[in-house]
C-alpha cells in the first residue's frame, strides 16, 4: 500500500491509484469490503473504477476496511 501511494504522490495518476486499490479490494473480497464501508458492491466497484471519482470519505472508508489509514508525511 505504501508503494501504491508513493507512486501516486509522484505521478498524480488517480486512475492508477484506484486500479491498485481495486486489485487489493478484489483480493480481500469486494463483498466484505463493501459491507465494512457501508457501500453497495456496485458502488464500491464504481468508486474504484478507472473512471471513478470517489469522495475522500469513501477512500478513507475503503482504506479502513483494508486495515490501513491515511496519514500525512512531509514530501521529499
Amino acid at each position: 500500500m505504501t508503494e501504491i501511494f508513493q507512486e501516486y504522490a509522484e505521478d498524480n495518476d488517480s486512475g492508477a491509484l484506484l486500479a491498485s486499490l481495486r486489485v487489493v479490494a478484489r483480493v480481500r473480497g469486494i463483498s466484505e469490503i463493501a459491507e465494512k464501508t457501508g457501500m453497495t458492491r456496485q458502488g464500491l466497484q464504481k468508486a474504484l473504477s478507472s473512471n471513478g471519482n470517489p469522495r475522500l470519505e469513501n477512500i478513507n472508508s475503503i482504506m479502513k476496511a483494508l486495515e490501513y489509514c491515511l496519514i500525512s508525511c512531509p514530501a521529499d
